[in-house]
């Protein structure tokens, strides 16, 4: 593909790969959009101006947009220019969300997968400690303190906790996974507060399990941030087997 003419290009069209014409489009602008050229809500090129940059056809810039806006990273509406959206893992969460309120067992198997990931996360967390992903985490717990007995709350309080694990890396990449498996932490949190013999003490101690993650990665101590955030999974995997058995 031949680099167009005009200088001080917003995407990289000399790169020729062994795909569809929109998909080598699209790969170029998503590039742009994840290496910052093309900033959160900056609008894109016009149709044609990236048919002519690429020197493809108005439907094949169309359906390079097209692609684009399916993946969450632009959004487009009629009649107006495409802008880019900030990267998150929105479409993921919807993936995920669709398939943990199918069955009990997709969500054992979801929960079982944050386990393994999140593992790594909190090793990684304990190793570099960002500071805005530590302070997350402390206001989140303090958040759970006060949300004692107010599900809603509580469970809001548990995902930005996870969030500001996944901040602490300093990962961007980690901090779209976590952001696309927020349904998986909803309904678990959930679990909990639905058990009908949950009691203070039970609310309690999982604002402890998660004070432990908290203290362990805070200290830089990878070994036992892994260890308490494995004894976390553990607890709501016995809460979820409690649902189901009631």
């Amino acid at each position: 593909m031949a680099k167009a003419t005009t200088d001080n290009l917003t995407f990289n069209t000399q790169r020729a790969a062994p795909l569809r014409l929109a998909d080598t489009v699209s790969d170029e602008i998503a590039a742009a959009l994840f290496d910052g050229r093309i900033a959160p809500g900056d609008a894109l090129p016009s149709e044609g101006e990236i048919a002519r940059q690429f020197e493809v056809s108005k439907p094949i810039a169309r359906e390079a947009l097209r692609l684009l806006a399916g993946a969450g990273l632009i959004h487009t509406q009629q009649g107006k220019v495409a802008r880019a959206k900030a990267m998150t893992g929105e479409p993921l969460d919807r993936i995920y969300g669709y398939a943990v309120r199918s069955s009990l067992k997709r969500l054992q198997e979801a929960n079982e997968m944050r386990l393994v990931l999140e593992s790594g996360i909190a090793g990684l967390a304990a190793r570099r400690r960002a500071k805005n992903g530590l302070t997350v985490m402390q206001k989140a717990v303090e958040k759970m303190r006060t949300s004692i007995g107010q599900p809603e709350d509580f469970t809001e309080a548990d995902i930005d906790f996870h969030h500001g694990m996944a901040l602490a890396t300093g990962n961007t990449m980690i901090r779209i996974q976590v952001e696309g498996m927020r349904s998986v932490q909803r309904e678990v949190s959930e679990l909990f507060s639905r058990r009908s013999n949950r009691t203070t003490a039970d609310w309690k101690a999982t604002v402890l399990r998660h004070q432990a993650i908290y203290d362990a990665i805070s200290a830089g101590d990878e070994s036992a941030a892994q260890k308490a955030l494995a004894e976390h999974y553990d607890a709501a995997n016995i809460a979820s087997f409690e649902v189901a058995n009631g």
